[in-house]
């Protein structure tokens, strides 16, 4: 994986304790960042953060909750000086239902943290990013934020609405240092993926991709890294797919 130069920058990893989250921690660290992993598990939380060392600090986070969002981007600037990088990445897949079905309490908690989670991040990361001079944020989509998939009204309706949000944000903060773009990735192999799908399903899952196979963290979290780096400088406002040509179809 390419390494950039993100010395003595700070990032903030929401959903860091494990796959892609994981993976971009450990990408701003090789770079030189300071890094604080945030995750509603603390377990995985502190142990990305360990492995990373004393250049990683860990913040137990439930990114719904706006109050603890700002404490979080509090704790950020508290513990390393500053914050310069941003990566939204928390989300949850949500119970699987038709819309004329789909359960209410399950529509809240997705849209809480794949939606409320990311506008709470930006409006927090943003104030303390305006003091440093500018920044960068990335914001985890997905390719259900261009196109749909039957069962997942809630995951793609927040996915979709975290592409306008990020579009918006970036107008309106271009100007003043601070690029904001969004990531959508195909379906990953991640633990969280693995976990909760038999094998027959991540089959059925690869071959909906022409490149044939499930992505890998690593690869989502490459993107991620020149996104956050003064390399894509010219760069904001945009909605980047790493998904094997999954929505080309």
């Amino acid at each position: 994986m390419a390494t950039y130069d993100f010395s003595g920058k700070v990032a903030l990893v929401t959903g860091g304790g494990s796959g892609i989250g994981e993976s971009c921690c450990k990408l701003f660290a090789a770079g030189g960042a300071k890094v604080v992993v945030a995750d509603i598990d603390e377990k995985n939380g502190e142990r990305v953060a360990s492995e990373i060392g004393d250049a990683a600090a860990f913040v137990k986070v439930d990114t719904s909750d706006a109050g603890q969002v700002e404490a979080m981007v509090k704790f950020a600037v508290d513990t390393f000086g500053g914050l310069d990088i941003a990566v939204n990445n928390a989300g949850i897949g949500g119970p699987q239902a038709p819309v004329g079905e789909y359960p209410l309490d399950g529509w809240r908690k997705v849209i809480g943290i794949n939606l409320d989670g990311v506008f709470y991040g930006m409006r927090y990361q943003i104030p303390a990013m305006l003091e440093r001079g500018g920044g960068s944020i990335v914001n985890m989509a997905s390719i259900l934020g261009s196109v749909g998939f039957a069962t997942s009204s809630a995951y793609v309706a927040a996915k979709h609405a975290v592409v306008g949000l990020t579009k918006n944000a970036a107008i309106e903060y271009s100007a003043k240092g601070i690029r904001v773009n969004s990531v959508g990735p195909g379906f990953i192999r991640t633990p969280l993926v693995e976990s909760a799908l038999d094998d027959a399903t991540l089959d059925m899952l690869a071959g909906m991709h022409p490149i044939g196979r499930l992505g890998q963290p690593e690869e989502v979290a490459a993107l991620v890294g020149f996104l956050a780096s003064d390399d894509a400088s010219f760069v904001t406002g945009s909605y980047h797919l790493v998904d094997g040509a999954y929505t080309t179809q």
